[in-house]
């Protein structure tokens, strides 16, 4: 495997981590052991969580598209589509998760990183599909060249 497909297949799987990672929040947000003496505070932990799983694998997304543009594939192009629909369906899902949260534990990234990341994904699913749909290019044969390699 080339290593645009293992970026791709890294994308994946820290598309996968980064909607684990805000259910898992979220679940923990919705009954936080009623304790309110600890200090708990949602942003922070947002912020890590888009920092160590979503950028990077943005990032991953993006150079395995830049280095797979020119020939196309479709293993590439149909990883960075599932990444995209995996993230897009768990912000959904985190999205109707918000109002069984604990009021006072939410905020306004909180109420936001559903609906960025729900943004994010259109565009990665935009790129797969480019990615499927370009065709591999053939060399071109140069008529002229007189020189034999064996």
């Amino acid at each position: 495997m080339a290593l645009e497909k293992y970026m791709a297949i890294a994308g994946l799987a820290l598309s996968v981590f980064f909607v684990a990672e805000i259910i898992t929040l979220f679940n923990f947000m919705i009954d936080p052991s009623d304790n309110d003496s600890f200090g708990f505070e949602a942003a922070p932990k947002l912020f890590q969580f888009i920092s160590l799983s979503i950028a990077p694998a943005t990032i991953m997304i993006g150079v395995s598209f830049i280095l797979s543009k020119r020939y196309g594939s479709k293993l590439n192009g149909m990883l960075i589509i599932i990444s995209g629909i995996i993230v897009l369906v768990g912000m959904i899902y985190a999205n109707t998760m918000i109002e069984d949260l604990k009021p006072s534990l939410v905020d306004s990234t909180v109420e936001m990183v559903p609906y960025i990341f729900m943004g994010v994904s259109i565009p990665i699913i935009v790129v797969g599909a480019r990615l499927l749909k370009t065709r591999s290019r053939k060399p071109k044969k140069n008529y002229l060249d007189d020189s034999d390699v064996f």
